[in-house]
């Protein structure tokens, strides 16, 4: 066989319709065997000489018209990496997009989102809670210059103005973990793109934009990097977005660093085991404390997943400060387990009122489940809830709350 029937032969197999877990292993990586190569490889250049000025200029201005990522050789690390487009093609083809862009982080990622709306003058935005706390804060806090309305996903269309440019909701939302009909919702958006966070479903377990979404947004230091030693954002979506967002990051300056961009394509090809095998974990917990009568109530979506939140009793200090193999740590996603208090840490940003009104009570821990042994992390959730039963039985910072009984219960697929 030639060689061009040998490339035609590699790019019949690129194309064809592959398996999840295959692409998570292969895409972005598909010309490597071609270079002679198996691991990608870094390019850390942060410019590219170039002896075509004219060319270089022709290629500018393609860029500033559309977004399009450039043809030809790479011109300034700004404008884009090889490596950063490799996890890019790799997450668009996870997610089922046409595109995607990748950020210095999640805020980043989701700043340059509501700044392309902005310069379409479409500022206003409705939005569904819980959402991350900084997501929440941005939003709120109108530092981009928009306007949020809060409502439920049945207020959805009624909340739409004629300036609205976005609609962005979380399912699994942080840290309730409450779910959304995410095919529902993008009917009730209408002709207003509709973003879903994505970040703790992963597209293992859900791809929104199958069901309308027209931006999933992840921030990528979590799942999809894995292992706590990245940060950065990443948006999946139609290719028409993504060239405005390369803009607004060519422009704003949030790229991200190679390095990063390298580590995130590798924690591409483990993503579909650490999620399934975490997801595991985390729905045996959920059953445990779910029995547990010192937990007052358990939050586990019904898609399945690694984070599992529950409110206890007790006072949740006293578990944060008694974990020994659990890690208390903001984030989530990596192959440790980390379990964190939501309204000291990652919401204490939102306003108390709304916080609490969203479900996010002072008694909620949140729990990202690794990789550990599974009794073994039982032992350890154990030991530090006795704490709380050695004082009062009173949460020093919250109000009095209720007991909540009813217990969403991970549903056995």
């Amino acid at each position: 066989m030639d060689t061009a029937s040998t490339a035609a032969a590699h790019d019949d197999v690129r194309t064809a319709p592959r398996a999840l877990a295959t692409e998570a292993v292969h895409a972005g990586r598909d010309d490597l065997a071609r270079q002679g190569l198996h691991a990608p490889p870094i390019d850390l250049s942060t410019t590219y000489p170039s002896y075509d000025s004219r060319g270089e200029a022709a290629r500018i201005d393609a860029f500033a018209a559309t977004g399009a990522d450039p043809d030809g050789p790479p011109v300034y690390g700004r404008l884009g990496n090889p490596t950063v487009a490799r996890f890019e093609t790799a997450l668009a083809r996870l997610e089922g997009t046409e595109a995607a862009v990748a950020f210095a982080s999640g805020m980043a990622a989701l700043s340059a989102v509501l700044l392309v709306r902005a310069s379409m003058g479409l500022r206003h935005v409705v939005a569904v809670r819980p959402l991350y706390g900084c997501s929440d804060h941005l939003l709120t806090a109108g530092l981009l210059g928009s306007e949020v309305t809060w409502t439920d996903p049945a207020g959805i269309s009624e909340a739409l103005r004629p300036d609205t440019g976005l609609v962005i909701v979380e399912s699994p939302a942080n840290p309730t973990l409450a779910e959304v009909d995410l095919r529902a919702v993008a009917h009730a958006c209408g002709s207003v793109p509709l973003l879903v966070d994505n970040t703790f479903a992963t597209p293992v377990l859900q791809r929104p934009a199958e069901q309308g979404a027209r931006l999933v947004l992840h921030s990528a230091t979590k799942y999809l990097g894995g292992h706590g030693d990245v940060l950065a954002g990443v948006v999946a979506c139609d290719e028409e977005f993504a060239g405005r967002l390369r803009q607004v990051r060519f422009a704003t300056g949030g790229v991200l660093h190679p390095l990063a961009g390298y580590l995130l394509l590798r924690g591409l090809s483990t993503l579909p085991v650490r999620v399934r095998a975490a997801s595991a974990n985390a729905a045996e917990l959920a059953h445990r404390l779910a029995a547990d009568p010192r937990v007052a109530h358990v939050h586990y979506p019904r898609i399945g997943g690694a984070m599992v939140s529950f409110e206890i009793h007790g006072d949740p200090h006293e578990v944060i400060a008694g974990v020994r193999l659990i890690t208390p740590a903001v984030s989530l996603g990596s192959v440790d387990t980390l379990i964190q208090h939501p309204a000291s840490i990652s919401h204490r940003i939102v306003d108390a009122d709304d916080r609490r009104g969203a479900g996010v009570s002072d008694r909620l821990l949140r729990m990202s489940v690794g990789l550990e042994d599974v009794d073994d992390l039982w032992a350890d959730l154990d030991q530090a809830l006795e704490r709380p039963q050695r004082g009062t039985g009173k949460c020093a910072t919250s109000h009095d709350e209720p007991a909540l009984t009813d217990t969403q219960l991970p549903l056995r697929r």
